[in-house]
């Protein structure tokens, strides 16, 4: 008996010397020791009005943690009651408040989920997203202070779960577009460009349509800019760009679109001149102008532009029209092979052009602006569509390779166009 009053005596006297412990309990069971309990952590009991008074009440105190339970007891016990929306969505709030924030989402989640009529409904969604945002920005995970998990993926949870739930909300639209800068940020570019392109399908009308397909634009034009071997991503990056143009012609992002797309043409028309250069040094010429030609396509009137026709003037000269034809397909040239009938030759048979003549009945081709180090020119491999990896670190190869698709496109005798 003395035993117990000292033990009493201490923890009362505990008690008024900790204040932090001032909200828990002692517990005491028959043939046991006393124990305490930390606020909020206590068994409660009665009913579904009484658990939700016992939480209200501990709210007013500032004893979150008790109320909490209080709050989670009630939904536990009696679901189906008309005061369990309304304690559930109160614990979820207290916990926002305690920067509990997964188990906040998860609480205004189960809101959502289990109460869809409920009047809270909205606010739970709108809760949800704020959360997301968080660590979108970059709010860690952290358990005991020390950073854990993917913060991202938690966010695109979240951000999933309000485009699911409510799939024609207020921020339906933000949130399945914020899912797509979780993933740009993370480097999965296939996932952001689904994400984005999810945005533009299901919510044209919304205003961050705008914003996605500007986002689109801008994976393929870093990809681009950035050296990749994805020889799609600047033709690419030119089409979502001029979509974007075209459909939202008013957006603040309209200059900007045009800048890139300016850049974009630039570089397009720098690579296929260094293609051109390639063949033309190879003296695989017809190649060349087939080359040259795309870059008078690709930017009437620029210094490239201007640079292959006084080129293309020069082979056309020296070879005739012929080296500025393109090679026969397979199924001409088969059929120019067939015997026919003989033809008799005429009399008054006229010679040949000079320019089918060979190579050595005029004056020696000029060279083609010789260099004195080539960089590797680009290729113009059929379209990928594939959104490009991760950058970090890709150099490009010094050595040319061979493409099966140039192969077939520039000439049966000629090297395929070169690749990185």
């Amino acid at each position: 008996m003395e035993f117990q009053f000292r033990v009493l005596s201490l923890l009362l006297a505990a008690t008024l010397l900790l204040p932090q412990l001032s909200g828990g309990a002692v517990v005491f069971k028959a043939g046991q020791n006393a124990r305490y309990v930390a606020p909020g952590e206590e068994q409660m009991s009665g009913n579904a009005e009484e658990l939700f008074h016992k939480g209200q009440v501990a709210e007013k105190a500032g004893n979150l943690k008790r109320a909490i339970r209080a709050y989670k007891t009630l939904v536990k016990r009696h679901p189906k009651d008309a005061l369990a929306p309304g304690a559930l969505f109160h614990a979820a709030e207290l916990q926002e408040k305690l920067q509990q924030y997964l188990a906040a989402a998860e609480s205004f989640r189960t809101v959502v989920a289990r109460y869809p009529s409920s009047a809270h409904f909205d606010d739970a969604i709108e809760a949800q997203f704020r959360i997301g945002e968080l660590y979108l920005a970059g709010k860690k995970l952290k358990f005991m202070g020390m950073s854990i998990g993917n913060a991202l993926d938690k966010a695109v949870d979240i951000f999933a779960a309000v485009v699911r739930t409510a799939p024609y909300g207020k921020y339906t639209a933000r949130a399945q577009f914020d899912i797509g800068l979780a993933r740009e940020k993370q480097g999965l570019n296939d996932a952001a460009l689904q994400a984005y392109q999810a945005v533009i399908d299901k919510f044209p009308n919304e205003p961050v349509a705008a914003d996605a397909q500007y986002q689109i634009g801008y994976i393929w034009f870093t990809a681009a800019r950035s050296g990749t071997k994805d020889v799609a991503a600047t033709k690419n990056s030119k089409t979502a760009f001029q979509d974007f143009l075209y459909h939202y012609p008013h957006s603040e992002k309209t200059a900007q679109a045009h800048t890139n797309l300016d850049l974009l043409g630039h570089k397009e028309t720098t690579s296929s001149f260094q293609v051109a250069k390639f063949y033309d040094k190879q003296k695989n010429y017809r190649a060349a102008v087939i080359y040259y030609n795309e870059v008078i396509r690709q930017q009437p009137g620029s210094t490239e532009s201007e640079r292959a026709k006084k080129r293309i003037d020069q082979l056309r000269d020296k070879f005739g029209e012929e080296v500025l034809q393109p090679v026969p397909s397979s199924a001409q040239q088969t059929a120019q092979k067939k015997p026919g009938p003989p033809q008799k030759k005429s009399a008054t048979a006229q010679p040949e052009p000079a320019g089918a003549s060979s190579a050595t009945s005029k004056s020696p081709l000029p060279p083609p602006e010789a260099d004195a180090a080539l960089p590797p020119p680009a290729s113009l491999l059929p379209d990928n569509t594939t959104a490009p990896a991760s950058l970090s670190g890709s150099e490009p190869s010094a050595t040319p390779t061979a493409s099966p698709a140039a192969e077939t496109s520039v000439s049966s005798e000629s090297p395929p166009a070169p690749t990185p």
